[in-house]
């Protein structure tokens, strides 16, 4: 079965690589998955700069944006009295800043101020896996719930950068604390001079440049588990990343039905739609990755309009009567070669 090929539109010409470039392979564990970078680098260089620098950025976003780590800003914060002011260190308030947008944008089809929900439903840290799954919360605990989310109760005090706790609002980056690790590495591998990069954080990914055989980093969209064997899409990664949501990453299934962790911030409840999975293809992996889940939120209609009227290349893979049926936004249909 022969590859779709998806080239962006306005790809710019790689820069040779030299004859003594050196290519470092590198891969580890963080933020509740795994990560790998591969790296073309000339001069004096080391692998052990490479992973110290990759290493480093991880650990920041762990630090500031870990529901799952108790003394991490973002903990800290959603623990704090109401009342309460907190400055912010300047990548927590690039994370905010950018889910705020989306929010806004989406019509709160995203909004990271829904961690209220996803501890009830129990997928935060919050909560015995065994215990919360095994009873649904009741109407009661859901309405506590949502009040205490929405991304209209974030204030915040430009001059001293500093965000305002009005007491129980639960923030939670989960779907765009990683794709900004993806751009922190990709940026950092860029500072220490290397030429050309791939990096990839638990499935999401940003190129730049070539591989020494001159060819672009070629990526495989990922696919729903269980789809029938479909021609496969690849794209080459130069000065673009890609983020997928889908509702087979995490779940339970209780009487008959699937509880996906995606919540729907504006029902409340965990995401019930035909849409399996959403790729969304995008300059920073920061904004591909809430894009996903906006798109994936709204579904195929209202997220195929959005997609559409901002010129997002995104791919929605649907099941409707059992079968996946697949759809392109133009803007990703127009980089078909």
């Amino acid at each position: 079965m022969s590859n779709r090929v998806l080239i962006p539109l306005d790809l710019a010409e790689p820069p040779a690589l030299l004859p003594t470039v050196q290519h470092f392979r590198l891969s580890g564990a963080s933020m509740g998955t795994t990560w790998s970078v591969q790296a073309m680098v000339s001069g004096p260089l080391t692998l052990e700069l490479v992973e110290q620098a990759v290493e480093r950025e991880l650990a920041l976003v762990i630090q500031q944006m870990s529901t799952w780590q108790s003394d991490s800003v973002l903990s800290r914060f959603n623990r704090a009295p109401a009342g309460t002011w907190h400055v912010l260190p300047t990548e927590f308030m690039t994370v905010l800043d950018a889910a705020r947008t989306m929010a806004i944008d989406s019509g709160g089809a995203y909004d990271a101020c829904v961690g209220a929900l996803v501890n009830v439903w129990g997928f935060g840290p919050d909560q015995d896996r065994t215990q919360a799954f095994a009873t649904l919360p009741t109407p009661q605990v859901l309405q506590a719930a949502r009040q205490r989310c929405g991304w209209r109760r974030i204030e915040l005090d430009r001059v001293t950068r500093s965000l305002l706790q009005p007491g129980g609002l639960y923030l939670d980056f989960s779907g765009i604390a990683k794709g900004y690790a993806v751009d922190l590495v990709a940026t950092a591998l860029a500072q220490l001079g290397c030429v050309s990069y791939l990096v990839e954080i638990g499935g999401e990914l940003r190129g730049h440049g070539v591989k020494p055989d001159g060819q672009p980093w070629w990526v495989t969209l990922e696919r729903p588990p269980g789809e029938p064997q479909a021609q496969p899409l690849i794209v080459a990664l130069h000065a673009l990343a890609v983020a997928t949501s889908g509702d087979y990453r995490r779940y339970f299934d209780r009487d008959s039905l699937r509880y996906a962790h995606t919540i729907d911030p504006r029902s409340g409840q965990p995401l019930r739609n035909d849409v399996v999975s959403v790729t969304v293809l995008h300059a920073q992996c920061m904004v591909a990755d809430a894009l996903a889940t906006a798109l994936q939120v709204l579904g195929a209609d209202a997220g195929m309009r959005f997609a559409r009227e901002r010129q997002i290349a995104a791919l929605f893979i649907r099941q409707i009567d059992g079968q996946f049926v697949e759809n392109m936004t133009p803007a990703m249909t127009a980089m078909l070669e």
